[in-house]
């Protein structure tokens, strides 16, 4: 059975638009994912644009070496060329070849250092939220608000509920709840062995060094469920030890700190001076 070319043509376009499309509309990894999640914070965003300017850059140098080395196989061949010229330095080629890298390297480090420093810590957060890494789950911990702290495991594959949007090696039993449109800082240790947290969504990948604080901070722009896992290799389970993030409104925050208080810490609801910071008064 014979198909139709325009057909066939249609078809790879719908699939390749499909493809191009998922990453943009997910907040997690999707099969055939070439690019990077959608950015969800300022520090994502600003590491997406470096990213983008270096890959301009590097496919100007590669598309320039390889016109070169055309015009070098056409021009300079023994057959093209057969009694080549026998001088070996050129100043003004020498000059060009030293100083164009200069340039180029000027025109990456400035935006580098940029998002590095912005990129590093906050002054001043809103709140903070602190990671402990362990073999093999995390420990978070709200020193803001009481020391509100809990423990979160990976859902086993025969618990996952698909009603639940859970999602199999992501999905955790007590979820990260943190409000957008707010300053947080991150402190990251860990309790036995080397792990990174990282969340790609928020273009954060920090190291969790035992008897070590590390810091970094973010600030979510938008709503939805963001997932990492441990990115170092930190023991036989260390497949098995995502990050869950749900990204909610300050009023929303609000609510569940008041729920989690209760659950995690057996707190009664305080006053609303401790929220005030969440409601801009």
């Amino acid at each position: 059975m014979k198909i139709p070319f325009k057909r066939l043509i249609s078809a790879l376009i719908i699939v390749g638009l499909g493809l191009w499309a998922a990453p943009v509309l997910a907040g997690e990894p999707v099969d055939w994912q070439m690019g990077f999640q959608p950015p969800a914070s300022s520090s994502a965003e600003r590491l997406q644009d470096f990213h983008n300017l270096l890959l301009w850059i590097i496919s100007g140098i590669v598309l320039f070496v390889f016109i070169l080395l055309v015009i070098v196989i056409i021009r300079f061949n023994a057959k093209a060329n057969p009694k080549p010229a026998e001088f070996s330095h050129n100043l003004i080629i020498e000059i060009l070849w030293t100083v164009v890298p200069v340039i180029i390297l000027i025109i990456i480090v400035i935006p580098s250092f940029h998002t590095l420093y912005e990129n590093d810590r906050i002054e001043n957060p809103d709140m903070t939220l602190k990671v402990t890494g362990y073999q093999w789950y995390w420990g978070y911990e709200y020193p803001d608000h009481d020391g509100l702290n809990f423990l979160s495991y990976m859902i086993p594959d025969d618990e996952i509920d698909e009603s639940k949007n859970q999602r199999r090696l992501l999905s955790t039993d007590n979820v990260v709840v943190l409000p957008i449109d707010t300053n947080i800082a991150i402190h990251v240790t860990a309790a036995d062995v080397l792990h990174a947290f990282a969340v790609p969504a928020f273009g954060v990948k920090i190291d969790a060094v035992p008897g070590r604080l590390n810091e970094t901070w973010v600030n979510i722009n938008k709503p939805g469920v963001y997932y990492g896992q441990c990115s170092e290799l930190c023991g036989k389970d260390h497949s098995y030890m995502p990050v869950e993030i749900h990204a909610v409104s300050k009023k929303e925050f609000q609510v569940w700190l008041r729920k989690a208080k209760k659950e995690f810490a057996g707190l009664e609801n305080k006053t609303d001076v401790e929220f005030a910071f969440l409601e801009g008064r």
